[in-house]
């Protein structure tokens, strides 16, 4: 092949469509969230700590003369990030477990460089391997803290955090705190009981309803921090659809409200913050043993 005909197969191979101007789609998903927490009537302190942000990469037009684009236009993704914690430990161990847990991811969030910000296959891999990796840092430096400190000796802290980016949804999970999906009516569990509890009916030996089972709920196989479990955390990936409500929920919750109950009270359709309280005072009425805490978020998506 001669050079001639060289570059001509390379500028056919290298050629791509005409760019075109860039369309918002992430940036108009409109996400109704609240989030509440309470101590509950048993123990003498909340363990229990949440955080919900908004985030993206945007660009804003200063000075330009194309015809779509005026001075003040962004060219923006956004993206929304939920994260659920239950700590464990003596004293205020556990409160210390699950707050440094939340600050730990907050810090390996804003240290990652190149933040995925339109996602593809590809970019979802990347993010989903991410939050495992996060997840065993925050494990490590948990244990790192308890070991210089002798008062935090034991601290551990459940973990279930959200990413959802347009429609595709993230959910990494350590521990017995959950997230749930109401889709179409239906309530969805989305997460698995990291106890003894549920190896047993994954393993066919005891049922749901089982008495021992019940007993067995709150003890935890995997816990960030835990010094007699590896750090292993389940991450899955979900599409969301019109209308769709996302539920993170600690153990204060699901342990005095089955999840009939937690349909039954989002299916209502009243607001976020309506329907936080009515499930953290359910809780709280049919004994609030443990501190309780929810996040819900309703999603509202453009028409394409």
């Amino acid at each position: 092949m001669d050079t001639k005909s060289r570059l001509d197969s390379t500028s056919e191979a290298t050629t791509i469509a005409p760019a075109e101007f860039p369309r918002p789609f992430s940036s108009l998903v409109d996400v109704e969230m609240y989030a509440l927490s309470d101590q509950g009537h048993v123990r003498a302190n909340n363990e229990d700590h949440y955080l919900v942000v908004r985030g993206g990469r945007a660009l804003e037009t200063v000075l330009s003369n194309l015809t779509e684009n005026q001075p003040g236009y962004l060219f923006e993704e956004t993206f929304y990030g939920m994260v659920i914690a239950d700590g464990l430990g003596g004293e205020s161990a556990g409160e210390v477990a699950s707050r440094e847990a939340i600050y730990t991811l907050i810090n390996l969030v804003l240290n990652t460089p190149d933040w995925q910000a339109r996602w593809t296959s590809k970019e979802e891999n990347t993010v989903m391997w991410r939050m495992t990796d996060r997840f065993r840092r925050i494990n490590t430096a948990l244990l790192e803290q308890a070991a210089a400190d002798p008062g935090l000796a034991g601290m551990s802290t459940t973990m279930t955090a959200a990413v959802s980016f347009a429609n595709s949804l993230i959910i990494t999970h350590i521990g017995d705190s959950r997230a749930y999906l109401l889709q179409n009516g239906k309530l969805r569990r989305l997460t698995r009981d990291h106890t003894l509890a549920q190896r047993l009916i994954d393993e066919g030996i005891q049922s749901p309803n089982d008495q021992l089972v019940r007993g067995l709920r709150n003890v935890l196989m995997q816990a960030l921090g835990s010094r007699e479990s590896k750090c292993d955390p389940d991450v899955q990936v979900y599409t969301l659809e019109e209308g769709d409500q996302l539920l993170l929920c600690t153990d204060g919750l699901t342990d005095m409200v089955d999840d009939v109950l937690i349909e039954s009270v989002l299916s209502r359709g009243s607001s976020v913050q309506s329907a936080c309280q009515n499930l953290v005072d359910l809780a709280l009425s049919n004994g609030g043993k443990d501190n309780v805490t929810v996040i819900l978020a309703r999603y509202s998506f453009p028409k394409q």
